[in-house]
Protein backbone atom coordinates (compact mmCIF):
# COMPACT_ATOMS: atom_id res chain seq x y z
CA UNK A 1 0.00 0.00 0.00
CA UNK A 2 1.05 3.33 -1.23
CA UNK A 3 0.04 6.60 0.36
CA UNK A 4 1.57 10.35 0.41
CA UNK A 5 2.40 12.46 3.39
CA UNK A 6 2.12 16.08 3.37
CA UNK A 7 5.60 17.94 3.95
CA UNK A 8 3.68 19.84 5.70
CA UNK A 9 1.19 20.36 8.94
CA UNK A 10 -0.28 23.56 10.94
CA UNK A 11 0.35 23.14 14.90
CA UNK A 12 -2.20 24.06 17.14
CA UNK A 13 -0.38 27.11 17.64
CA UNK A 14 -0.74 28.11 13.68
CA UNK A 15 2.74 27.54 13.45
CA UNK A 16 3.90 25.42 9.67
CA UNK A 17 5.58 22.42 10.77
CA UNK A 18 7.40 20.46 8.35
CA UNK A 19 8.73 17.00 7.62
CA UNK A 20 12.07 15.62 8.20
CA UNK A 21 12.44 14.60 4.66
CA UNK A 22 11.50 18.35 3.79
CA UNK A 23 13.90 19.22 5.79
CA UNK A 24 16.51 17.06 4.82
CA UNK A 25 15.69 17.80 1.23
CA UNK A 26 16.11 22.05 1.86
CA UNK A 27 19.19 21.64 3.90
CA UNK A 28 20.83 19.39 1.42
CA UNK A 29 21.45 16.67 3.54
CA UNK A 30 20.02 13.15 4.64
CA UNK A 31 16.68 11.89 6.49
CA UNK A 32 19.21 9.65 8.45
CA UNK A 33 21.46 12.56 9.38
CA UNK A 34 18.35 15.06 10.27
CA UNK A 35 17.55 11.69 12.35
CA UNK A 36 20.96 11.61 14.34
CA UNK A 37 20.43 15.58 15.18
CA UNK A 38 17.27 14.29 16.64
CA UNK A 39 18.90 11.66 18.48
CA UNK A 40 22.00 13.98 19.98
CA UNK A 41 19.43 16.35 20.67
CA UNK A 42 20.90 18.83 18.52
CA UNK A 43 17.45 20.23 17.04
CA UNK A 44 14.03 19.45 18.82
CA UNK A 45 10.75 18.08 16.85
CA UNK A 46 7.47 18.20 17.40
CA UNK A 47 6.11 15.07 17.88
CA UNK A 48 7.69 13.85 13.77
CA UNK A 49 8.29 17.53 12.42
CA UNK A 50 9.94 20.23 12.57
CA UNK A 51 9.31 23.73 13.07
CA UNK A 52 11.02 26.30 10.48
CA UNK A 53 13.67 27.29 12.96
CA UNK A 54 14.73 24.02 13.58
CA UNK A 55 15.38 23.55 10.05
CA UNK A 56 17.44 27.18 9.79
CA UNK A 57 19.36 25.31 12.58
CA UNK A 58 20.54 21.97 10.35
CA UNK A 59 21.31 24.56 7.99
CA UNK A 60 23.38 26.50 9.98
CA UNK A 61 25.31 23.42 11.87
CA UNK A 62 25.85 21.85 7.93
CA UNK A 63 27.56 25.59 7.25
CA UNK A 64 29.48 24.92 10.43
CA UNK A 65 30.89 21.76 9.52
CA UNK A 66 31.91 22.66 6.04
CA UNK A 67 33.24 25.86 6.39
CA UNK A 68 34.92 25.27 9.93
CA UNK A 69 35.16 21.73 9.98
CA UNK A 70 33.54 21.71 13.62
CA UNK A 71 31.53 18.31 14.36
CA UNK A 72 27.75 18.52 14.81
CA UNK A 73 28.29 19.10 18.60
CA UNK A 74 30.04 21.90 18.35
CA UNK A 75 28.72 23.26 15.72
CA UNK A 76 25.15 23.06 17.77
CA UNK A 77 27.26 24.03 20.68
CA UNK A 78 28.48 27.16 18.97
CA UNK A 79 24.80 28.07 17.74
CA UNK A 80 23.37 27.25 22.00
CA UNK A 81 26.21 29.65 22.60
CA UNK A 82 25.38 32.59 20.37
CA UNK A 83 21.90 32.31 20.92
CA UNK A 84 22.88 32.89 24.79
CA UNK A 85 25.26 35.69 23.71
CA UNK A 86 21.97 37.38 21.85
CA UNK A 87 20.04 36.67 25.02
CA UNK A 88 22.40 38.24 27.38
CA UNK A 89 23.15 41.23 25.66
CA UNK A 90 19.26 41.78 24.70
CA UNK A 91 18.58 41.53 28.86
CA UNK A 92 22.12 43.67 29.31
CA UNK A 93 20.17 46.83 26.87
CA UNK A 94 16.94 46.73 28.43
CA UNK A 95 18.53 46.81 32.12
CA UNK A 96 20.89 49.44 30.90
CA UNK A 97 17.43 51.67 29.06
CA UNK A 98 15.64 51.25 32.73
CA UNK A 99 16.27 54.41 34.81
CA UNK A 100 18.31 52.91 37.97
CA UNK A 101 15.87 52.75 41.38
CA UNK A 102 17.31 54.21 44.24
CA UNK A 103 16.48 53.73 47.89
Amino acid sequence: MSFSLSTTVVSPEGEQLYTFEYAALVTKTSITLVKVYVELGVIEPIGSMLHPREIARIAQIQRLRQDLGLNMVGAAMVLDMAAEIAQLRAQLKAHQSHPRNTL
